[in-house]
């Protein structure tokens, strides 16, 4: 068990009528606060597979369209949701911040859904980044109000969710783009993000675990403006050219911004990110390990889809089309739910490292089995799905890994800044991926060759035996069981 210091309690809300509502059962939080999860990897998938239509549709350059991810993947790290969410959350309820965030992402999918044009389709996208803080704020409750023996199972059902969600994603973004107008995606995302409000409102408790103090806003800007340089620079260095003016200007701004803000951190009684406990070798690597990870994890997510669809003229190609190559991945998505029960109960008989020591190694090799280029669809299926495994088991016992190396009442924050850390991994896969494409072609600006690709998932699978060393060098924790909530959370 870990020290923390005694947080501030609030009462719990009640009806108007003045009683409180009677807890749900542990099991209808799991499975609200997990759909949630869904609806986050929807949201930020759902305009990948349409990219390259976008400049026909929306009458707008390459590079404009690929704002719409550049977009969303700077806002959600940046403009609270990640940080900033998770530090109100632990301030001012977990609950409250996660309606916020749902709130935040209904707005901007009702906006994309009717946005004339580009500009407001941006928009649309930066308020679409609040759903990068549901997934931290949500684990978070999850450890207060539920009952310890269900924090396990919980978590790890909420973190393989993303993978599921973006995996039924592509099918789903096929079957509309094919039929029907992009605008219902944007749609389909508002409904869902009211349906989330209302189910979150009703049956999820709030957490009474409260830190108090007052929000760190210039740790805010010195965190959120070392993150839009450093994020800016990663997803737009291959358009911009990593050797350019801008390019090297934004990496040395984020160099700066991080030395002054965490000088500043050090010194501030109640600062945005508590240095001191990130900088524990249990939260330190594993946050490095995370990176790793999502970098692992989401390069078959990006180019197992355009290897199926690619003609087979290629060589390597499937020719399938968006439809069949989403439904061909399922496979991928249902595994990661599959495993993630399954992670859970690893982790609570040998502990979650062990389970992430098994998750990266089946990461790296799955992706390795990529990397050989599998000749049929079977051998694709299953290299994806040993991959997909592996990233359930490692996205399940992260979380867990967090939450038993920090106080009580900054698991929000610590989340949020490890939730920060994958979507810095999957940022970075994205860059890679896009550079190492655009260098191997077939001919003179044709499709990527199978080098590009062998290239891509070598470095995939590179990346998840280096998080396997740094698991195997993070200390295992004292207590192998998460702490309990506080009796007056535990809701049964």
């Amino acid at each position: 068990m870990f020290r923390a210091r005694r947080p501030h309690q609030q009462p719990e809300s009640t009806h108007p009528g003045g009683t409180a509502p009677a807890p749900p059962r542990p099991g209808v939080a799991i499975a609200v606060l997990a759909s949630c999860g869904l609806l986050v990897s929807l949201v930020q998938t759902m305009v990948v597979p349409l990219l390259p239509r976008f400049p026909e549709l929306l009458d707008v350059s390459g590079s404009t369209a690929s704002w719409l991810i550049t977009a969303n993947l700077v806002a959600g790290a940046v403009s609270a949701p990640v940080l900033v969410l998770g530090r109100l959350g632990d301030m001012f309820g977990k609950r409250r911040m996660l309606l916020v965030a749902l709130g935040l992402v209904g707005a901007g999918s009702l906006l994309g859904a009717l946005a004339p044009g580009i500009e407001l389709l941006l928009v649309a996208r930066v308020l679409q980044g609040a759903a990068f803080g549901v997934i931290a704020l949500g684990m978070s409750l999850m450890r207060d109000v539920l009952p310890a023996d269900r924090v396990g199972s919980g978590v790890g059902l909420m973190s393989s969710s993303l993978g599921f969600g973006g995996a039924i994603g592509l099918p789903i973004t096929g079957v509309v783009a094919q039929f029907a107008s992009w605008r219902w995606l944007f749609a389909g995302a508002a409904v869902l993000g009211v349906l989330q409000i209302l189910l979150v409102r009703r049956l999820v408790a709030e957490s009474r675990l409260r830190t108090g103090g007052r929000f760190d806003v210039p740790g805010a800007f010195g965190v959120g403006g070392a993150l839009v340089c450093l994020l800016l620079a990663i997803s737009k260095g291959d358009d911009w050219g990593w050797t350019s003016a801008t390019v090297l200007g934004l990496f040395a701004g984020t160099v700066v911004l991080v030395a002054a803000t965490a000088w500043y951190e050090l010194r501030v009684p109640a600062p945005l990110v508590d240095l001191r406990v990130s900088a524990r070798p249990a939260v330190l690597l594993t946050n490095l390990a995370s990176v790793l990870v999502g970098f692992a994890m989401f390069a078959g997510f990006v180019l197992a889809t355009q290897i199926l669809q690619a003609p087979v003229s290629t060589g390597y190609g499937f020719g399938l089309s968006l439809v069949v190559a989403g439904l061909v991945l399922l496979p991928m998505g249902g595994s990661m739910v599959v495993f993630s029960s399954a992670s859970a109960r690893l982790s609570r008989l040998r502990g979650p490292r062990t389970t992430l020591v098994v998750g990266t190694l089946l990461l790296g090799a799955g992706n390795f089995a990529f990397a050989a280029m599998p000749s049929t669809v079977p051998l694709l299926m299953a290299a994806s799905t040993v991959a997909a495994v592996g990233a359930a088991l490692a996205y399940s016992a992260i979380p867990l890994t967090i939450m038993r190396a920090v106080p009580e009442s900054e698991t929000a924050a610590a989340n949020s800044l490890n939730t920060l850390a994958r979507q810095l991994g999957t940022s970075s896969c994205t860059a890679v991926v896009a550079a190492v494409t655009a260098t191997y072609v077939l001919g003179d600006g044709g499709p990527p060759s199978a080098t590009a690709y062998t290239i891509s998932f070598v470095a995939a699978g590179a990346a998840g035996l280096l998080a396997t060393v740094l698991v195997l060098l993070t200390p295992a924790p004292k207590a192998e069981t998460v702490a309990a909530p506080a009796p007056a959370t535990a809701h049964g």
